[in-house]
């Protein structure tokens, strides 16, 4: 006959430090990927960019 266990025992696993501290450490990595992104993100708005059609350093091109 099999053995009955209550509801309130049957569990796979209990929630502990270890669970606690990879919730953690993925929360910090995921923060620190953020912030890295914004800073790129950062960067690449302030560099100079020049509309479509105009060569660099304001040059323009021979009429004729």
């Amino acid at each position: 006959m099999p053995k009955t266990v209550p509801e309130d025992k049957a569990r796979q696993g209990r929630w502990g430090w270890h669970t606690f501290r990879i919730l953690i450490a993925a929360l910090l990595l995921a923060f620190i990927a953020w912030g890295i992104a914004e800073i790129y993100g950062n960067m690449i708005d302030k560099t100079p960019t020049t509309e479509q059609g105009e060569l660099p350093g304001n040059e323009q091109p021979p009429k004729g």
